[in-house]
């Protein structure tokens, strides 16, 4: 009743007919094109490629310490815990799509680790648990948030429970991260421990347990763990800009500090915005977003200039060789896209989400699954060693936050794909794919072909039941229109837009383009196909003049 509740107050106070809701990734079949091999690299190289290392680093072995069921001290960094969880996201959502009776068995195995390192009253942090001491762990419980990633860790627990449960109906891990946010919510909230966490996630963690769960108080206290930065709290002195700390959320107007924290902080404020309709959140991340794509964004779509504190930079402020570019940021910056998309419903969001996973994300992982890298700068001779010791992709790094990153973020591309609302059915990504989803009430069937990047033709074949009247909704790419970002960051020499030939059935179609889409409504049939055939030049893009470290260079971009 709760999310039903809060569902229509979104929909009323956004002017929408309907929420925008994704079509779930596991109703996405991607198995060719582009995409088909590097999500089955990913399943079948990258996952248990991640597993072992974290078998062999004491990354498992942690949780199977603090829960009494081997000998030994806690290894590695406090944050570790939170690289499990994430791997085990990517495995479910793998399982979810192909079965896989070994590494399900392998997983429970982890999990049931997971529940015996788990205290009595559902605190769980392997580093505390067993002793260790260091800056990251303070005198008590939450004594250091600031440092610590207490938060941090159980917020990666609660994503991977909830896709766990989706994908399996197992609630072993689930009931792990019931317990975890029950205790926090405890812990937690006005009149009680009145601080927010220093590495943001746990509030999208919570957001997912309430949408799945139904419960409030997960809702509530995500959005308590926003609404305190910023903000004088007894004995907790602001941490400043690094960790978004140096005003309260809403009043924040350009994008400043860590910028994985910051984009993950993004996300879960849009979040609020779309869940409860709060049109307060809803223009300070829309602030937030043009601080970032008009002033902090490269044209690969990365964030994060600065190493020192793998920081967003000053406005302008993008060098190319020792560009950070955090793998992290990109899947954080890509996530915050896209639920800036369901909020809104524009296609620039998506835009920008395209160019981060062709670009910014995908130089992260190589090809064969099982090399990765961690910053990603945009000029290199080859020989400066900028990636934690490397000038390569590295097969693993002591903070592994990027690889276990790449596996839970790969397998969920197919769901970024398409939307619906109401009687609305948005084409985002052009994948080689078979989809379904629920338009006007009807099931749907999407085939869509295309060798998209290799070329812009892309052919959308429907499949129903019956003829029903529903409007589909194809994203008109930004780069398409003239704009390689949605504003004048950068820009294209060779002038504006080029034009695209829309066809239904064989036949032309003129369609005044809306928020960013070819919009067609009509009663559609099965065998009804649309195509969008899309030229694909190579263009010279110049940056701004502001933008110092590219005076007198261009970018080749197709």
């Amino acid at each position: 009743m709760c999310r039903l509740l809060v569902l229509l107050v979104s929909a009323l106070a956004l002017g929408e007919e309907a929420p925008i809701e994704p079509v779930p990734y596991s109703d996405v079949v991607v198995d060719g094109g582009f995409w088909g091999p590097r999500l089955d690299t990913n399943r079948r190289v990258t996952v248990p490629y991640d597993l072992e290392k974290c078998e062999e680093t004491g990354r498992i072995s942690n949780f199977a310490r603090a829960g009494g069921l081997q000998e030994g001290a806690f290894e590695g960094i406090a944050y570790n815990d939170s690289d499990v969880y994430k791997v085990i996201e990517g495995a479910s959502y793998t399982l979810s799509t192909h079965p896989d009776a070994a590494l399900a068995e392998r997983i429970d195995a982890v999990i049931a680790k997971i529940a015996a390192a788990q205290e009595d009253d559902g605190y769980l942090y392997t580093t505390r648990t067993l002793g260790a001491t260091s800056l990251m762990t303070g005198p008590k419980r939450w004594s250091n948030l600031a440092a610590s990633h207490e938060l941090y860790n159980v917020g990666h627990l609660y994503e991977a429970a909830v896709a766990n449960f989706q994908a399996t109906g197992k609630r072993a891990l689930l009931d792990v991260a019931l317990k975890s946010a029950d205790l926090l919510c405890a812990t937690f909230g006005p009149g009680k421990l009145e601080r927010p966490p220093g590495h943001q996630e746990v509030e999208i963690g919570l957001v997912k347990l309430f949408q799945s769960s139904g419960e409030c108080n997960y809702l509530d206290l995500a959005r308590f763990f926003l609404d305190i930065r910023g903000r004088k709290r007894e004995g907790d002195p602001l941490r400043g800009e690094y960790q978004q700390d140096h005003a309260p959320v809403l009043d924040q107007r350009q994008a400043v500090g860590h910028a994985v924290r910051a984009c993950y902080m993004y996300a879960a404020m849009t979040d609020i915005a779309a869940l409860t309709g709060d049109k307060a959140y809803g223009v300070a991340v829309e602030t937030l977003w043009k601080d970032v794509v008009s002033r902090k964004m490269y044209l690969t779509g990365g964030v994060g200039a600065r190493g020192s504190g793998e920081a967003f930079g000053e406005a302008y402020e993008l060098p190319n060789a020792s560009a950070y570019n955090e793998t992290c940021a990109a899947i954080a910056c890509a996530l915050w896209a896209q639920r800036m998309f369901l909020l809104t419903g524009e296609a620039s969001y998506v835009d920008v989400l395209e160019r981060i996973l062709y670009n910014g994300f995908l130089a992260g992982v190589s090809e064969s699954g099982d090399r990765f890298f961690y910053p990603n700068p945009l000029a290199s001779d080859g020989r400066t060693k900028f990636n934690h010791g490397s000038a390569e992709r590295a097969p693993w790094f002591d903070c592994s936050c990027c690889p276990v990153n790449v596996v839970r973020f790969m397998p969920q591309i197919p769901g970024l794909a398409f939307a619906t609302s109401g009687d609305r059915l948005y084409v985002n990504l052009f994948v080689e794919c078979n989809a379904k989803a629920t338009v006007a009430g009807k099931e749907v069937r999407l085939h869509l072909r295309t060798t998209y990047p290799g070329n812009g033709l892309t052919e959308i074949e429907v499949d129903l039941d019956e003829p029903t009247e529903f409007e589909l909704r194809v994203r008109r790419p930004g780069w398409l229109q003239g704009r390689p970002l949605p504003s004048d960051l950068y820009s294209y020499r060779e002038g504006l837009a080029v034009q695209a030939v829309l066809k239904v059935n064989g036949e032309d179609v003129t369609i005044l383009p809306e928020r960013g889409y070819l919009c067609v409504r009509r009663v559609w049939s099965a065998g009804d196909v649309m195509s969008l055939d899309m030229p694909m030049e190579v263009r010279r893009v110049v940056a701004r003049g502001e933008v110092e470290a590219d005076h007198g260079l261009v970018a080749l971009e197709r």
